[in-house]
């Protein structure tokens, strides 16, 4: 019996999803409590890894099962054995051929950052910070020349795996909001306000969202112009783009799959985000 699950989890405490000697990863952790619930070893496949800092709102693994149980003991079991922070949102019994990663036709990324004087207190770790404000519309004028196929090798980390830098990106998406309702909601008269970036493409290279969170803060603060992102992109070089922007806000919102599989598409988690 093949199960797949969706888990949420703060990525503050650990070293990253992917299992890892020292045992401080989502994975390890969420490995272990299988195990114990099924009194047997389990293993799973995940649809996205995430980087250490990183938070996932619905990380999507499949394993096949040992042990014969509900769907639901497969939630409240698991949780049981986990830490406060990782949780199994939702099990569903899925067909052998179902794949988490393979069969994911897109993947989906949420930036959360808080614009503000002061830096995040109660937030940290869970946004990105800057403390100057942000021009929206020179930044979503930036993204025009990611979207697309192309090759993302100046917003690929050096030990990047994957087999080829060219992805496609199908949709960015940029909106902010005031910390508070009376707040004008004009970003100039706004000192204070979240910014929220989304970003759906067909998979992702290691550290490309933050990369291209880097190169979008410095057109949003001026730095560069819009059409600096083609030169960038142009330049198929790391040494072309902005630093690597901060982990912290940064939130996997899962893969996208065919409707035919059954599978959930969100997490009661994602509400929660600004």
């Amino acid at each position: 019996m093949r199960i797949a699950l969706g888990v949420s989890y703060n990525g503050q405490a650990y070293s990253g999803w992917q299992s890892q000697p020292s045992g401080r990863t989502v994975q390890d952790h969420l490995e272990a409590a299988l195990t114990r619930f099924a009194a047997q070893p389990v293993h799973t496949l995940c649809a996205g890894r995430t980087d250490a800092g990183v938070h996932g709102l619905m990380q999507v693994v499949h394993f096949d099962a040992p042990v014969k149980r509900a769907e639901s003991s497969w939630v409240r079991g698991t949780n049981t054995f986990l830490p406060a922070d990782i949780a199994v949102q939702w099990a569903r019994t899925v067909p052998p051929a179902f794949h988490a990663r393979a069969c994911a036709t897109a993947r989906r990324y949420a930036y959360v950052l808080l614009q503000s004087p002061v830096r995040p207190s109660v937030e940290s770790g869970r946004v990105g910070w800057v403390f100057q404000a942000l021009d929206g519309q020179a930044m979503q004028q930036a993204t025009s020349h990611l979207l697309g196929e192309h090759d993302f090798s100046s917003f690929r980390a050096a030990g990047c795996q994957a087999k080829t830098p060219v992805k496609t990106l199908h949709r960015i998406d940029i909106g902010h909001r005031p910390l508070t309702p009376t707040a004008a909601p004009d970003n100039a008269g706004c000192p204070s306000c979240y910014w929220r970036f989304e970003f759906e493409g067909s998979a992702f290279l290691h550290h490309m969202v933050r990369n291209i969170m880097g190169c979008l803060i410095a057109v949003g603060q001026g730095q560069h112009p819009p059409e600096w992102m083609a030169q960038v992109r142009d330049a198929r070089s790391r040494d072309a783009a902005a630093p690597t922007f901060s982990p912290d806000g940064l939130y996997f919102l899962g893969p996208v799959y065919d409707d035919a599989w059954g599978l959930p598409t969100q997490t009661p988690a994602y509400h929660w985000l600004p």
